[in-house]
């Protein structure tokens, strides 16, 4: 009985954090559909402009596969999304010298400014719905 107690419990802890996110990730596309971006656009432009997937040495420039270890997409969706915001200007993609297999993705000026005007607007978002609960 005791297991099923706790199974039930863990269960409903799941399921309530799988409630929050998708209430969060809605709530962010929706304030960021005017801007032209979703959520999953926004975290790939939020890790790149505060450097949490770039080396030391390299500046801005981000390895694609870094990207992918801190965003929950596969890694053909994510390049098909960094394809999108290339499209769209908000991204430069180059060839790693070294390794012709890596690709570095940068922000461009444009990216940055619409980084910088949407990110009050996740913010607020998070704020929001996290302490909702």
């Amino acid at each position: 009985m005791a297991a099923n107690t706790a199974g039930a419990r863990l269960e409903e802890q799941w399921r309530d954090i799988l409630s929050v996110h998708a209430r969060t990730m809605c709530e962010i596309d929706r304030v960021l559909h005017p801007h032209g971006l979703g959520a999953s656009d926004f975290e790939v432009l939020d890790i790149l402009a505060s450097g949490m997937a770039a080396a030391a040495d390299t500046g801005d420039l981000c390895r694609v596969q870094n990207i992918a270890e801190k965003v929950h997409l596969s890694q053909s969706a994510l390049s098909r999304l960094i394809g999108r915001l290339e499209k769209d200007g908000l991204v430069e993609r180059s060839v790693c010298a070294e390794d012709r297999r890596g690709v570095w993705v940068t922000l461009t000026a444009k990216g940055r400014d619409l980084h910088a005007e949407v990110l009050p607007l996740q913010r607020e978002v998070l704020a929001r719905v996290l302490q909702q609960g």
